[in-house]
């Protein structure tokens, strides 16, 4: 079972930092949240770093991970957005102080990188949720959420699917991200074992054609049959074709699937959404799909 860093207490340090794409807009109101929670914030230098796309040049943004991640009054290290960088930056890292005194990570979109590293080669969870970046347009719900996931509060979600899913029970670690990211990462020191666990994924601005071959790609490489369950969660902004590619995001990966026999559920709140709510990447859940309901509790 993999490591779960320390839940949070009123007056921790937590850090804010970007370390892929820089921040196109203040963000003060959202850290303002957090310090409403009874947080001691401490502002990284790249909230107002700048490096072409990115929020200052790899060697900035890998210095400042770095500097949070050995921080033994750093608490957890929540990232300010994403965007595209973190792989850029990955096998720069030495993880060995935040393996010594592990810390919660914070994020999701390209933070998945990191999400997916920390499980892959040190067992160790993290957390898949809301930025400061999304916050103003995030649901109360998704914000409380990640409250309470910060501070080890018990999460269970319950909702009504639009889609159908394939009805049944499952218990077992969760894991996923972003879905371009996890096909990135395929082959790497970073890439996730699924086997026996319960996948997430979600992705934004990719064409159908595109979630269909990266699907396709894990299928192929033995990444979904031996998984515990599968969550769906939004795939959304995905731009039109002049010729459709005649399946939309949830038909394709139902038709992938098609071939097992574990459970799954479509439109999870999670993803590129105002409704992102919070998941732990390496934590226990138990799954209970029936149709059209679906409930997740974090064990």
């Amino acid at each position: 079972m993999p490591l779960l860093p320390p839940f949070l207490k009123k007056g921790d340090k937590i850090a804010i930092t970007c370390p892929a794409k820089k921040l196109p807009k203040d963000i003060e109101p959202a850290l303002q949240i957090l310090e409403s929670w009874g947080l001691e914030v401490i502002r990284g230098n790249t909230l107002t770093g700048a490096h072409h796309q990115f929020a200052g040049t790899d060697a900035e943004r890998g210095a400042e991970m770095q500097q949070f991640l050995d921080d033994p009054e750093i608490k957890a290290v929540i990232a300010g957005r994403g965007g595209y960088g973190c792989m850029r930056i990955i096998d720069g890292i030495d993880f060995s102080k935040f393996c010594a005194q592990p810390k919660w990570v914070v994020g999701f979109s390209d933070i998945t990188v990191f999400l997916s590293h920390i499980l892959a080669k040190y067992d160790i969870a993290s957390l898949h949720a809301q930025m400061p970046y999304t916050f103003d347009d995030s649901t109360p719900e998704a914000l409380e959420s990640l409250r309470k996931a910060l501070f080890g509060e018990p999460l269970h979600y319950a909702y009504h699917a639009e889609r159908p899913g394939r009805s049944g029970q499952a218990a077992g670690v969760l894991a996923g991200g972003n879905l371009t990211l996890l096909a990135m990462m395929t082959g790497s020191a970073s890439e996730m074992d699924f086997d026996g666990k319960i996948l997430f994924i979600e992705d934004v601005g990719e064409h159908e054609y595109s979630i269909d071959r990266m699907l396709r790609m894990l299928d192929r490489a033995g990444k979904l049959k031996n998984l515990q369950g599968l969550l769906v969660g939004a795939f959304n902004e995905i731009e039109p074709e002049s010729i459709p590619f005649g399946q939309e995001a949830d038909e394709l990966i139902a038709e992938i699937v098609s071939k097992y026999d574990f459970p799954v559920c479509y439109g999870f709140p999670c993803g590129h959404i105002s409704d992102n709510r919070a998941l732990f990447v390496g934590k226990e859940v138990y799954l209970n799909v029936h149709e059209q309901q679906i409930t997740l509790t974090l064990i």
